[in-house]
């Protein structure tokens, strides 16, 4: 009896994983039927610049056509080398890397590696790629894409490339078919200053110039800032799940996290580290992780609050809106996302990911 009770349990187990397999199967195959996005990534690798660079190899929707580097994070040909490390690590050594402003417009250029380590990756001191062509001139690249492909643009770090490309050629920067930029802050505060985040600080005349030429242009910037990026927390314990589920991806994500784990807790004492840019790229494959609303914005250059996004919510300058604003996200969503995509892998197959996320209040330790 207790054999033949064994039996039937085998076989509906059997049937129960089959059954996930052909639904998994489905599933890839509905991904594979929608139209991939074509996007460039300009970027300032950075920590979790790589991270969005992984997160957006591992898309389906996404085909990225090239990645372009500006001074922030890490100075331009430091985060040109950062990202061919990780186009290593992805096996995507066919992807052109282009260098592009290695100053901001106007202000003197500061660095971010006080957060992002002394090599810009988190002090991993990964080996250089050998035998890899860097390319020069990012904003030729930006103009001769975008005017000779529909593309989108997601812009992780400073818009100094950006703001060139629009000095040189206002049509290609009009060309644009979405910009989705990782910068500002509508209600959160800075983090760089009381107001500011750091990308539209690091050169705030070019977001100035960016949103400007928005809203003349009667377009809308995408702007996943710091209301949103704030809650998106990676912490040790998501980070020894993605390492057990894969040791090569958790391993690489690891030693690159982990002087931006100590730096959070010396800064804000928080058990784990906030991943501002891949959110950005989650947002530009499925827009239904974040909401928010229309509004005009416009970038302060000068003064105590060089650098803030000025987000007119109630209307006061009855100017048309030039940016989508986000204010909500869903870091369980999101980390599901990140996850299967990152590790190839259904997302009920992440079965502990959901009781593992943790808000930022969840994870700061009052001191």
């Amino acid at each position: 009896f207790k054999s033949a009770v064994f039996a039937v349990v085998f076989e509906v187990f059997k049937f129960v994983r089959r059954q996930r397999f052909f639904c998994w199967l489905l599933h890839k195959r509905k991904e594979q039927l929608i139209m991939r996005k074509k996007v460039i990534i300009d970027c300032d690798p950075g920590i979790d610049d790589s991270l969005a660079i992984m997160l957006a190899l591992s898309c389906d929707q996404i085909e990225v056509l090239g990645i372009t580097i500006v001074c922030g994070n890490s100075p331009t040909e430091m985060g040109a080398g950062n990202a061919a490390k990780v186009l290593r690590q992805m096996n995507r050594l066919d992807i052109p890397i282009f260098t592009g402003e290695r100053t901001p417009l106007k202000r003197d250029y500061v660095n971010a590696l006080d957060t992002h380590g002394a090599d810009g990756l988190g002090e991993s001191f990964l080996d250089p790629v050998e035998n890899f062509s860097f390319h020069t001139d990012a904003v030729s690249f930006l103009e001769e894409t975008i005017l000779n492909t529909h593309c989108s643009v997601i812009a992780l770090g400073p818009m100094t490339n950006l703001a060139r490309l629009i000095q040189k050629n206002p049509a290609a920067f009009a060309a644009i078919d979405e910009l989705v930029s990782m910068g500002g802050a509508f209600k959160s505060h800075g983090n760089c200053s009381p107001v500011a985040e750091y990308n539209y600080w690091a050169d705030p005349d070019a977001a100035a110039l960016v949103y400007e030429t928005a809203a003349r242009q009667k377009r809308l910037i995408h702007m996943v800032g710091l209301d949103v990026t704030r809650q998106i927390v990676l912490t040790p314990d998501l980070i020894s799940y993605l390492k057990r589920l894969d040791s090569k991806t958790g391993s690489f994500v690891e030693a690159i996290t982990k002087f931006y784990l100590d730096f959070h807790w010396e800064w804000e004492h928080m058990i784990g580290c906030v991943i501002n840019d891949p959110l950005a790229v989650a947002y530009f494959a499925d827009h239904s992780l974040c909401s928010g609303f229309d509004a005009y914005t416009a970038v302060e250059t000068g003064g105590i609050s060089i650098g803030q996004t000025v987000v007119d919510s109630m209307n006061f300058y009855k100017k048309e809106s030039n940016s989508v604003v986000l204010t909500q996200t869903d870091p369980v969503r999101f980390f599901t996302f990140f996850f299967s995509r990152l590790l190839n892998k259904a997302p009920d197959e992440l079965d502990l990911l959901s009781d593992m996320v943790r808000s930022p209040k969840q994870v700061r330790v009052n001191s």
